[in-house]
């Protein structure tokens, strides 16, 4: 048993009650020795001999029980626990620098008797020491040391402090009072037998190792569910894909997990420190971060989010929260968990700079309604208005100038009305609603085609006939953007628009045969054409495509589940 807690010690050197137990059962082991020697001893000299070394190893045994209670109780007083120890290295200083037996002062000669069926030597007659009195005084102390210490622990309240009150304190107050009565009588003369301390220490050791059992199945048990709680905690971390890290104040040593050198860019064997992590900051956020984490040992807690440079160039971004932890009222380390938010970083960027656009795109198509309202139809009424101020100020014409002249600001006003129209199907699609995708999207391939002179061939199979709005208005917008694209892009002097559809999904292909583009290259352009439809399309849950070469024209195609 001292063995084994021996290595328990030597496993955690903080646990001393264990280190204790251990010179406790030397010292019991050395005790149950020196009585056998006293027993087989054939002359007074060898037992004086043997009686001498008693004393040291039960000073060792004595030393060792009162720092067990000491360690394990956490109550005693020191002051009582350094005048008992002091008292018995002054019983064993004295036992060997006296040269008189601390308990014997010369022992004239031995008895044998029968001491559990083996005949044994015991005191005959003989002188007792001086220093008996000093031992019995130190036993004293002892006593009232593991009583005082017992008592306190058990105020304390709680089951687990009760049992080692009762257990431990307990079993070694009465046994110092049975090993030091025992003796005590045997060196009177009352009793006619062997000296036995170890007998009664032995329930010591037993009462000791009891609680220090029940001690390693709770550590056990504890360290069970750590490891399940680590577990967890790798997998929840695992899932997140966070990295936890924790930082040494005063020895100035980072701790990381694997991911999270990874994300730092570091290498599992790497040795870090804060300078390693300082270089791996961005320039511009260094100054930032050394402020808030100043911040941090003052508030006990941080949140930031950084950039960090790799080694291969990549920039990435990171977000950091944690909490700072005290002691004495001083920061000593630092506890944090980092996450890659790179993406989503971008993903603001994207969206910032696209909210950007859209505003400048919307500023863009007013502008060119502006433009259109004053430089096609307000100057076409101004001129409509003039030639109608001059035909009212003719002379009376001929009955059929009158009627050629009225048919032509007839047509006139035709124009303006289908100039008038075409804007206002641009702005919202009337026809849509009234009479479906596949009419409303003929109808402004027709349209198109005969403003801007391009031949458009549209197709449409087995389309229902009533769509969701949502999904209608998708569709259409794309058309538009579409063949807006191939008008101003492409070059093509044709173009196709199918519409098809089945139970489960409805498809849309714009093609052209036009001069094409690297699809690859054009969503990062700049252009809104292919950012909005492929918007639009995400909206209604849908996929959008586009395949396009350099000289090969383009195909968009679009599908969405009905």
């Amino acid at each position: 048993m001292g063995l084994v807690y021996l290595q328990v010690w030597s496993q955690n050197r903080r646990s001393w009650a264990n280190l204790c137990f251990f010179f406790t059962v030397i010292g019991v082991l050395g005790l149950a020795a020196g009585e056998m020697a006293t027993m087989h001893a054939e002359s007074p000299e060898a037992f004086g001999r043997a009686i001498r070394w008693t004393h040291f190893v039960y000073a060792i045994g004595f030393v060792g029980s009162l720092g067990f209670i000491h360690f394990y109780f956490g109550t005693g007083r020191r002051w009582l626990l350094a005048l008992a120890v002091g008292l018995r290295l002054l019983v064993v200083l004295a036992n060997f620098t006296t040269g008189v037996n601390a308990h014997i002062t010369v022992i004239h000669s031995l008895r044998k008797i029968v001491f559990l069926g083996e005949q044994v030597s015991v005191l005959g007659e003989w002188v007792p020491g001086p220093w008996v009195r000093l031992a019995l005084l130190s036993s004293l102390v002892q006593f009232v040391y593991v009583v005082d210490a017992s008592m306190r622990l058990w105020r304390t309240g709680s089951h687990e402090s009760r049992s080692r009150a009762v257990v431990v304190g307990g079993a070694l107050a009465l046994f110092i009072v049975i090993a030091v009565g025992q003796s005590g009588l045997v060196v009177a003369g009352v009793l006619r037998t062997p000296f036995i301390l170890s007998f009664p220490f032995l329930g010591v050791v037993l009462a000791m190792g009891y609680e220090l059992s029940k001690d390693l199945l709770r550590a056990a048990h504890v360290s069970r569910e750590l490891r399940e709680s680590q577990q967890q905690m790798a997998l929840a971390t695992e899932a997140a894909q966070l990295g936890i890290w924790s930082r040494d104040l005063s020895r100035n040593e980072i701790w990381a997990s694997d991911k999270c050198r990874e994300l730092y860019g570091f290498t599992k064997s790497e040795r870090l420190d804060f300078e390693d992590f300082a270089q791996r900051l961005h320039p511009d956020d260094r100054d930032s971060i050394h402020q808030i984490l100043a911040n941090a040992e003052e508030t006990g807690h941080y949140d930031s989010e950084y950039r960090v440079m790799l080694p291969n160039g990549e920039i990435r971004w990171i977000a950091s929260r944690g909490r700072v932890e005290f002691s004495a009222g001083r920061p000593v380390l630092l506890r944090g968990a980092a996450l890659d938010i790179t993406a989503r970083r971008l993903a603001e960027e994207a969206a910032k700079s696209l909210s950007g656009r859209l505003i400048h795109a919307q500023e863009a198509e007013r502008t060119r309604l502006a433009r259109e309202l004053h430089d096609d139809l307000s100057q076409s009424l101004a001129l409509l208005a003039v030639e109608l101020d001059m035909f009212g100020q003719k002379p009376t014409a001929t009955r059929s100038e009158v009627s050629e002249r009225m048919r032509d600001l007839s047509d006139q006003v035709k124009d303006l009305s289908s100039s008038v129209h075409r804007l206002s199907h641009e702005l919202h699609p009337a026809k849509l609603e009234q009479l479906g995708l596949v009419a409303a999207v003929r109808g402004f391939c027709r349209e198109i085609g005969e403003a801007r002179k391009i031949a458009i061939e549209f197709e449409a199979r087995e389309v229902p006939r009533v769509l969701p709005n949502d999904i209608a208005l998708c569709f259409y917008r794309i058309v538009q953007e579409g063949l807006q694209n191939v008008i101003k892009h492409s070059g093509s002097a044709t173009a196709k628009v199918e519409l098809m559809s089945n139970e489960n999904e409805l498809c849309l292909i714009v093609s052209d045969q036009g001069c094409g583009f690297d699809s690859m290259v054009a969503p990062n352009d700049g252009s809104l054409g292919l950012v909005s439809m492929r918007e639009r399309v995400r909206l209604v849950r849908g996929q959008f495509s586009v395949v396009s070469r350099k000289g090969e024209g383009t195909r968009i195609k679009v599908q969405v589940p009905l």
